[in-house]
């Protein structure tokens, strides 16, 4: 009779898991820290009389001393998280303010001149002693010449950009591509030497408002056709494959599928190519001449537009020009902003809807 041993010891008990207690920094401290930075920055103004430099410590102060109270109560890691963190809102702040400054300047400045009499007449007429005129004449000039300019830039950068997107392979795609990059990088008046030299000297027409057009569409064109491309290039394969794959063609495919998925970015680009030259005066200056008299006919004779009149206005001696040269550079930001938010409007009403 054999005897079995039996081991009676309880087995080992399992490791109980590290629990690492982490500490995290009070939400307090971020906010007096930046109260006090607020604080540095008056501080700084009061003493050197400067809000930039008052800025520039306040952000410096906030930065290092959240990052090391971050050091000090939680760890490594996370203050380093914080110090990146804080470096990308100093930044972000460094590049709003400058434009809610210039905004609100030029608001500032435009706003007391800005009136209806101002949106609704011309400069003919108006001596340097006339606190009257308006920008009437301007405000046509501007809307014709660049929607001149969209008409010939939008199809043109449209099309190229789904060639190189869906069709293009190869040499010439990448030639293509070339001159695009060249393009963005082109003065606006050596866009505008080019049409003066092309289309006025070579062909013979003289100075109008389409002339300026022309000049406009050429620095348009690589806006539109880099913005599409890059929208064109986010819709998944998988919408083309589908379609592709139920025998629809390659260019119906392109119409109804990737256009319509893409056309929220594609409007973006071209709003942006629109307020790339909206503003521009130097190639206008050589093309369209300047008129103080309405010209609603952009193919004859000289026609004025937005910037040319804050350019006259800024070089004119009377005493009431500067004024009517801020109302009218607040006139732009606002006909920029109404653009941009029919731009939006467009692209959320086209844009494809879930469930369709």
């Amino acid at each position: 009779m054999s005897i079995v041993k039996t081991d009676t010891a309880a087995p080992p008990a399992e490791p109980k898991p590290l629990q690492l207690t982490r500490r995290s920094m009070p939400t307090w401290i971020p906010w007096a820290v930046a109260v006090a930075a607020v604080g540095v920055g008056l501080l700084t103004k009061a003493v050197q009389g400067n809000w930039a430099l008052g800025g520039f410590f306040a952000g410096l102060f906030y930065v290092v001393v959240v990052s090391l109270a971050s050091w000090q109560i939680e760890d490594r890691r996370r203050a380093s998280d914080r110090l990146a963190t804080s470096i990308v809102y100093s930044a972000f702040v460094v590049a709003v303010v400058p434009l809610v400054s210039i905004l609100w300047y030029t608001v500032q400045q435009g706003w007391e001149k800005l009136s209806p009499e101002f949106l609704s007449h011309s400069m003919n007429g108006v001596g340097p002693r006339d606190d009257k005129g308006g920008i009437y004449h301007a405000i046509i000039g501007t809307l014709e010449q660049v929607g001149l300019a969209g008409l010939i830039a939008v199809p043109l950068g449209l099309l190229t950009a789904i060639y190189l997107v869906e069709y293009g392979r190869g040499r010439l795609a990448r030639t293509i591509t070339f001159f695009v990059d060249v393009m963005t990088g082109v003065p606006s008046i050596v866009a505008g030497l080019f049409v003066y030299a092309f289309w006025i000297l070579a062909l013979g027409f003289e100075a109008s408002g389409f002339a300026g057009s022309l000049a406009l569409a050429i620095l348009m064109l690589p806006t539109v056709v880099r913005s599409a491309e890059e929208m064109l290039k986010l819709v998944p394969n998988e919408l083309r494959e589908a379609s592709l794959a139920l025998g629809v063609p390659k260019w119906r495919t392109v119409l109804k599928v990737v256009l319509p998925t893409a056309i929220g970015g594609i409007i973006t680009g071209v709003m942006l190519s629109i307020a790339r030259v909206i503003g521009e005066t130097a190639p206008l200056l050589l093309l369209v001449g300047l008129s103080q008299s309405i010209n609603t006919d952009p193919f004859s004779g000289w026609q004025s537009s937005i910037p040319l009149f804050v350019f006259d206005q800024n070089h004119s001696g009377s005493r009431f020009a500067p004024d009517r040269a801020w109302a009218a550079a607040l006139t732009l930001i606002i006909i920029v902003m109404l653009l941009n938010l029919v731009a939006r409007l467009i692209a959320r009403w086209k844009a494809p809807k879930a469930g369709r």
